[in-house]
């Protein structure tokens, strides 16, 4: 297939998809007929033919989807827009991975000379079973590109959702929604705290208070109830006066409802022509009044939020000298930094609204509060560093060659018989040779011993989309040349640092034992 001269690629099970847009060009005539001549627009019938009108359109979409290549360039096509793309104006041409709630969607990410990138509706994968055949259309369009144009990569770029190319936009949509989030309910803080002052200085209405003011004093009145009502779940709870009088219902919590019963005299509490009481024998139930200090932790809340997306747009900034396939550090530090903040800001936002630095105690408490956030931020800007990877020198430290073992957390990614099935976690450096086992010591139980004397290093890159998912972002990949098959070994940058020195040490002294005579 990389010898063809033109590549298509059309959707699988057409037949199918082609079934589903004739049934839904019918739901949409069972629709309109049901609709227009019987007048049925709330009608199941209606609704059904809808929901198979929709679903027959998405496949329409998908079954008249096609992608061809041939010397001229790339050629896509879609019911809404069709493309042309000469291969000049191609950089090159990548895996870009969806994630799905099963399975993950393979497509094929086109990138432009000019920095932008587009997404070809074909060829697609959606499970393992059909992966080969999307690999071998990719491979394909991948061998057009390099006979008619000028590719920029040598294999393909796997662009995972941890890739330093991967899209910014939901992070930085994210960020402002969180950030206004903030800066709305901030805003309104003095409002609730003006009003919580309000209700809490209200005193009883007397004969001499005029009617223009009694809304800012308490007013009473009483009422009888004449039945309660208890929702279920996140229902409603009602209490029911009689008379309707001085109101219908009140709506009350599920706590309220079930203290009343029906006949019981009450007396109501009126602020502002709200009930805000209602007063029994046996039972008092009080509206909940939203607070100043609970709005100022909506407003806190929301800005540590907005501090998880504002990582991760930090980092992809860190990383913007990064390949596009090569993986960025995890943002967790900085999500461990913004819950050590929470844990000191939001007691303080929800007991000292308004003034957050008006009494010694408070004042101490935000500057505490502050170095400690310092501390940890700073924490985690070191840890999500950007290492640069690199091959160890050979008089790099020392060996570990007759010393105890030291299990190390290591993986080979390719299935060898040292390490079948990818069965290792750990390799053992130490008193024995290098040996990989699936377990972190002690003792060398089911150890497979590592044949140093065909492994040779080539080079050592940070981790790549094309490594997985499964690939600690923190961890480098040393490539490895065993007797001609490559091989990777993923490991901590210190660790790899010093797997490297130990197999590089054992090859040279096998090398040094083989020339004596």
């Amino acid at each position: 297939m990389n010898d063809a001269r033109e590549v298509i690629c059309r959707p699988l099970r057409r037949s199918a998809l082609w079934y589903f847009v004739g049934l839904g060009a019918a739901g949409a005539v069972l629709a309109a007929v049901r609709a227009v001549y019987l007048g049925g627009l709330l009608d199941l019938w209606v609704a059904g033919g809808l929901l198979l009108a929709l679903l027959g359109l998405v496949c329409l979409y998908a079954a008249t989807a096609r992608v061809s290549a041939d010397a001229y360039g790339l050629r896509s096509r879609t019911l809404l827009r069709r493309r042309n793309v000469p291969w000049s104006g191609i950089a090159d041409l990548r895996t870009y991975v969806q994630y799905g709630r099963n399975q993950d969607i393979h497509r094929v990410s086109v990138l432009l000379r000019d920095g932008r990138t587009r997404r070809l509706p074909l060829p697609f994968s959606g499970s393992t079973d059909d992966r080969p055949a999307f690999d071998a259309k990719l491979d394909a369009l991948r061998a057009l590109h390099r006979r008619h144009g000028d590719p920029e990569s040598s294999h393909v770029l796997v662009i995972s959702r941890r890739s330093a190319g991967r899209g910014a936009a939901l992070s930085s949509v994210l960020f402002v929604l969180l950030l206004a989030g903030a800066g709305l309910a901030a805003y309104v803080v003095p409002v609730f705290a003006s009003k919580e002052q309000a209700w809490t200085s209200a005193v009883p209405c007397t004969a001499g208070t005029p009617a223009t003011e009694r809304g800012e004093c308490l007013s009473t009145r009483g009422a009888a109830i004449s039945g309660t009502e208890v929702g279920r779940g996140k229902q409603s709870s009602w209490l029911y006066f009689a008379d309707g009088r001085p109101l219908e219902r009140l709506r009350v919590s599920k706590e309220g409802a079930r203290g009343f019963h029906a006949g019981d005299r009450v007396e109501l509490t009126v602020w502002r022509g709200q009930v805000r009481e209602v007063t029994g024998e046996h039972h008092v139930w009080r509206a909940h009044f939203t607070g100043a200090g609970d709005v100022a932790v909506v407003a806190a809340g929301c800005a540590l939020a907005a501090g998880y997306p504002g990582a991760r747009l930090l980092l992809r900034r860190r990383g913007r000298r990064l390949r596009d396939d090569e993986v960025l550090p995890s943002s967790l530090p900085f999500a461990g930094a913004l819950v050590g903040t929470a844990v000191w800001l939001l007691p303080l936002c929800y007991l000292h609204p308004t003034d957050l630095l008006g009494s010694p105690v408070s004042l101490v408490w935000a500057c505490s509060g502050a170095v400690a956030t310092l501390g940890m931020s700073t924490w985690a800007w070191h840890a999500t560093r950007v290492r640069t990877p690199g091959v160890p020198a050979a008089t790099d430290g020392e060996v570990s060659v007759g010393k105890a073992d030291r299990f190390l957390a290591a993986r080979f990614l390719e299935h060898t018989e040292y390490n079948p099935n990818g069965f290792g976690t750990h390799i053992v450096l130490g008193d024995g040779p290098p040996a990989v086992t699936p377990h972190p010591g002690p003792g060398r139980f089911a150890a497979r011993r590592i044949p140093v004397d065909r492994l040779t290093v080539t080079n050592v890159r940070h981790v790549r989309g094309s490594d997985g998912d499964t690939v600690h972002r923190s961890w480098h990949i040393a490539e490895l040349d065993d007797g001609g098959e490559p091989v990777r070994l993923a490991a901590a940058p210190a660790d790899l640092t010093r797997i490297i020195r130990e197999l590089e040490h054992d090859r040279r002294e096998a090398e040094t034992g083989r020339a004596q005579p």
